[in-house]
């Protein structure tokens, strides 16, 4: 019997789900090895001593560009879903929802850790003299609500208040350009700004379109 046939679905059972071709637990699987390369390499990095001459402030900068990374693959999974016709693409969202937090928990730790040694002081001192700092622990705290609330269980406690309540990506991701325009504004580096921020616009931007479209 040939591979092709094998394959097939036997009469009466259902067609095994995939993603544009590929066996929806192997796409689960191959999004979350993805998903995992961030930190690999850091590991690596560390293990080879490759980090830089400041290797906190690599590890700071690095895990904040992949929460954004992450954040915007969370928010394009919606406009993929309905452009490219692949429904089973929502299987995906609730991993890069985590991602998006697993890499901001990481963001959060190493600034108030490495660099702050954990001194509330000096971070509270930080919070008022650099705008883009306040401005990062908001896009942290929006997650923070999403991030609990992400099982089957809580969907079934909060249920229709689930969706309002993940809306807070959008709050999320204006958060989040804000704090990295401030920081690279005073270095006057905006190449990074204008890339995150044209990717949001244009993913935000779909959604009121599609909103006022369907009305």
């Amino acid at each position: 019997m040939s591979s092709a046939s094998s394959s097939r679905p036997l009469p009466g059972q259902p067609a095994p789900l995939r993603i544009a071709g590929i066996p929806l637990t192997a796409a689960r699987i191959l999004f979350f090895l993805l998903g995992l390369v961030p930190l690999v390499r850091w590991i690596w990095l560390g293990a080879t001593d490759n980090l830089g001459a400041n290797p906190v402030e690599f590890l700071t900068r690095s895990s904040g560009t992949w929460t954004f990374i992450c954040l915007l693959v969370t928010l394009a999974n919606t406009p993929l879903r309905v452009l490219l016709r692949q429904p089973l693409l929502i299987r995906l969202r609730r991993m890069s929802g985590l991602f998006t937090f697993f890499y901001a928990c990481l963001h959060f730790t190493t600034y108030i850790w490495w660099d702050q040694w954990f001194v509330l002081d000096s971070i509270v001192a930080d919070v008022i003299e650099r705008p883009f700092i306040a401005l990062g622990f908001a896009a942290f705290l929006t997650m923070l609500p999403m991030a609990i609330t992400s099982t089957k269980g809580w969907m079934r406690r909060l249920g229709p208040r689930w969706r309002s309540l993940h809306r807070l990506i959008y709050l999320t991701g204006l958060f989040a350009i804000l704090h990295l325009w401030l920081h690279k504004a005073g270095k006057n580096d905006l190449q990074d700004v204008f890339i995150f921020g044209s990717v949001l616009a244009v993913l935000l931007g779909w959604r009121i379109w599609r909103r006022f479209r369907l009305l």
